[in-house]
């Protein structure tokens, strides 16, 4: 509650001082991702209680076209995995970072060719990245000749991070062409479009996996044609979770919709809150499931109520703040695997003027 009370207390300070005699509109890109519902649930609950922003949110397939219409100009606001958000940054710094959309949350789902090398344990949240996985994928390697692929929601993504962070962990190579030998081969393949790449490589017995955002990995797995591995806050471990998707605005909304960038910046802290709550004591929780099934039909009740899981706690919405030190570890693994090709200055490319405490 206290953090709360000052929280609140920052932001109308905030907008106190700037206050504007009408709305300005304040567009947001997302992806239908776990990664992006406390942008739904403020988008639902909160956008008539707004004083200063006209808050929309416009869902994209993928997220190249993200990145290119973000980069458009014409859109305030977009929610990014790191390491595209990073590259983005290099191509064309007219924007900048301002708060976290969530901690951990992605998941390595494997198909029945995999799990045949391996044992899991029964319940999901005793699965860890061990020995056995890895071990599993050198098998596959020396039996095949060939690298397992494993479909990530973009090649500059926290997912190919933490797959390659994984792999080093038990001595296993990572690689993204498809020409150099590796055991795990890492391909682009659209978060709605997982389900469907792992079921049509396990129909040409052929195995693989995909590394994504939740709830992707409980979807197959809750509807029996896939398993999940281990999730990523076991890989990259870190007090609160790892950086994951972050939050960007551009420049010129910065500085002309200062007050109305703050506001939604509030009620999607507020709204990670709320499904923090949810998920802690049940109340309330349907109806995260049901603003989430408005937007994202394709999320299964079942599969929403497990990515929340109070006892896995495999994804978590608390202190959205900017958080240099958790990019700055993100960015150097990317770098480190080849992921990203160059470091950016991280002072440059964060605005702290919305964190709370």
């Amino acid at each position: 509650m206290k953090t709360l009370l000052n929280l609140t207390a920052t932001f109308f300070l905030l907008v106190n001082s700037l206050a504007a005699e009408e709305k300005q509109v304040v567009n947001a890109l997302y992806i239908p991702l776990a990664d992006h519902y406390a942008a739904l649930v403020a988008y639902e609950k909160y956008r008539d209680q707004m004083q200063h922003a006209d808050f929309n949110i416009h869902r994209m397939k993928n997220w190249d076209l993200l990145r290119a219409r973000f980069q458009e100009g014409e859109m305030e606001m977009a929610f990014v995995m790191t390491p595209l958000a990073l590259d983005m940054f290099v191509e064309k710094p007219d924007f900048r970072w301002i708060g976290l959309m969530h901690r951990d949350g992605n998941a390595l789902a494997i198909n029945d060719q995999v799990m045949a090398k391996m044992q899991l344990e029964q319940k999901r949240q005793d699965r860890k990245p061990g020995k056995h996985v890895a071990d599993a994928f050198s098998k596959l390697y020396q039996e095949r000749d060939k690298a397992t692929r494993v479909g990530v929601p973009h090649l500059l993504s926290t997912h190919s991070v933490v797959m390659y962070q994984f792999l080093k962990n038990h001595g296993l190579q990572l690689t993204m062409n498809p020409r150099v030998a590796a055991e795990v081969l890492l391909i682009p393949v659209a978060p709605p479009k997982a389900p469907l790449f792992l079921k049509s490589e396990s129909n040409r017995a052929t195995p693989a996996g995909f590394e994504q955002s939740l709830p992707w990995a409980d979807v197959v797995e809750t509807q029996g044609y896939g398993h999940v591995a281990w999730y990523s806050r076991d890989v990259i471990k870190t007090a609160e979770g790892h950086v994951e998707c972050i939050i960007l605005a551009h420049d010129q909304a910065l500085e002309q919709k200062t007050a109305a960038i703050g506001e939604v910046m509030f009620y999607i802290k507020k709204a990670g809150q709320d499904i923090e709550k949810a998920r802690a004591t049940g109340e309330g929780l349907e109806d995260i499931v049901n603003i989430v099934r408005k937007h994202i039909p394709a999320h299964t009740r079942q599969a929403i109520i497990a990515s929340l899981n109070k006892d896995q706690q495999v994804i978590n919405y608390n202190n959205l703040n900017t958080d240099k030190p958790g990019i700055k570890q993100i960015m150097k693994l990317a770098i480190e695997g080849g992921i990203l090709k160059q470091a950016v200055n991280i002072e440059e490319f964060a605005d702290e003027r919305f964190d709370s405490n």
